[in-house]
């Protein structure tokens, strides 16, 4: 039988590090989130693609699952990198404005499309001065 070094975690503990960096911040995590992007719950929904009541439920401290982990983080990334590009307090209206460099489609639509990359390579061009 093979020995344990002491100065290591367990195998139970290292699993419970793990779980435990995968776990949101806080539990206002999402609710801040919302705020900074000036989003109804509804409108939110949409956007992250969960329910109104899965969201109202992270609001009130109840864990995402590992999907809704990935797509809170991927959410938060998107809404810093659009306030470096589009004022804060201007981005509701943006989401939810027909915009012809997505064809008519709202980007609030585009997301729920699954083409959130057509407005990630807008930023790029948006933020790097480059003309599409």
């Amino acid at each position: 039988m093979r020995k344990e070094d002491p100065t290591m975690p367990t195998r139970n503990a290292r699993k419970s590090i793990a779980t435990d960096l995968s776990l949101p911040r806080t539990t206002l995590q999402v609710a801040e989130l919302r705020r900074k992007l000036g989003l109804s719950r509804k409108v939110f929904s949409r956007l992250t693609g969960f329910s109104e009541r899965a969201i109202a439920n992270w609001e009130s401290g109840e864990n995402p699952d590992e999907p809704g982990l990935r797509r809170i983080r991927e959410t938060e990334r998107f809404q810093q990198r659009l306030a470096e590009v589009v004022a804060p307090q201007a981005i509701p209206k943006w989401l939810d404005t027909p915009n012809k460099a997505f064809d008519g489609l709202k980007p609030l639509e585009v997301i729920e499309r699954g083409e959130i990359d057509r407005l990630w390579n807008m930023i790029f061009y948006l933020d790097s001065g480059v003309a599409s």
